[in-house]
């Protein structure tokens, strides 16, 4: 059934609405990029030179369900549960993977709601139109998914402008390289991640309605350098800004900025979040942005265009294959075929600089078919 279509009992008393996507994606790389169904950066030159590649998957096809009820005179509640095929396996036999698993409880007398589960970071909260799946990760978008619970809470501070306050607890994630090459140092850290956001929503001249945010995190993680229970404190944090600014009625820019440190788990740091050398366990630090415009929709054709990047700013950094610096150019066309299906082209430019190696520089052409329901 169509998303906008009532729900379903399917054994259920609640509403249970299905939806998702299948995506067909098929591109070509005129040199390796990680991972090849997307593109995160660019590797070296000097061991890639020329080798240009053709991708074609169907793992950005999405499942999800919406659920709805019961509902009282004080509390609305509600779960989502969605999943991807990107969870490894072979390229023909993919495996499932949770993308969002979530419920809501919503007094919508209060402006208050509680989230309990799998979803976005609260942090940058924004993503571009790309075809590309990974939405300019590595090139200055941080934030993707993680076990959370979260607070919102809105204030009216006049008849057309919104507050809105959020904070929660996270899973804290790290890398598992603890002695031996074991373990989860956020895990190990013993605490949970924080986050918050703030974010004013008003009506521009025009009278569509902008919001701009700022937010952050911080995070612990706990290295162990032996067996006997020494080890490394080091931390994460991030500061970051967003806004949306719907320009008329065809014409929508979307941009956000941030720095922070040890941002591997936030689709920050090009990937790398610190530098072990031998028991010195130090955060690299980061910086960067993205914007993009959304054009259209004219009759049947949108467009989007935009750019990122990201720079290492500082940390001990000692293998060649350091990533320094990661940027990306994007524009495409997406054409809607009907209410359900369209066929999209996007033209890319990404390059990675690398510490004591040749950069890496990739053009990148993807098609993409879309039925979605």
């Amino acid at each position: 059934r169509s998303g906008r279509a009532k729900g379903f009992n399917m054994w259920s008393t609640l509403d249970v609405q299905l939806y998702g996507k299948i995506k067909m994606d098929a591109s070509y790389d005129t040199a390796r990029g990680n991972t090849g169904n997307f593109v995160r950066w660019v590797e070296p030159r000097q061991t890639r030179s020329g080798d240009d590649q053709f991708n074609m998957t169907a793992n950005e096809t999405r499942l999800g369900l919406k659920f709805t009820g019961p509902t009282t005179d004080t509390v609305k509640t509600s779960g989502v549960l969605e999943m991807d095929f990107y969870g490894g396996g072979g390229e023909n036999s993919p495996h499932p993977r949770m993308r969002h698993a979530y419920m809501k409880f919503d007094m919508p007398d209060q402006k208050l709601s509680l989230l309990a589960g799998q979803t976005w970071d609260v942090i940058s909260p924004l993503n571009p139109g790309t075809i590309n799946y990974t939405v300019m990760w590595w090139t200055g978008n941080i934030g993707v998914r993680r076990p959370q619970i979260r607070l919102t809470k809105g204030f009216s501070l006049n008849e057309d402008t919104e507050l809105t306050l959020q904070g929660a607890i996270l899973r804290n994630m790290g890398d598992a390289t603890g002695f031996g090459g074991a373990g989860d140092s956020g895990e190990d850290s013993g605490f949970p991640s924080v986050q918050g956001r703030a974010s004013v929503t008003f009506p521009l001249c025009s009278g569509k309605k902008a919001t701009f945010g700022v937010s952050g995190h911080f995070g612990q993680e706990e290295y162990d350098i032996d067996n006997d229970d020494h080890n490394v404190e080091v931390y994460s944090w991030s500061g970051n800004i967003d806004a949306k600014i719907p320009i008329n009625n065809w014409l929508t820019l979307k941009a956000e900025a941030f720095t922070g440190a040890n941002l591997d788990t936030y689709a920050g740091g090009i990937g790398q979040g610190v530098s072990v050398v031998g028991s010195d366990v130090s955060e690299l630090e980061s910086s960067g942005g993205w914007f993009a415009l959304s054009i259209g929709p004219w009759d049947k054709w949108s467009f989007n265009v935009g750019a990122g990047g990201e720079i290492i700013t500082s940390g001990v950094t000692t293998a060649a294959s350091t990533r320094e610096s990661n940027t990306h150019v994007f524009g495409n066309v997406i054409y809607k075929i009907n209410d359900h299906a369209s066929f999209g082209f996007e033209l890319s430019n990404s390059h990675t600089d690398y510490k004591n190696a040749s950069g890496g520089n990739n053009v990148r052409a993807q098609t993409s078919f879309v039925y979605k329901f």
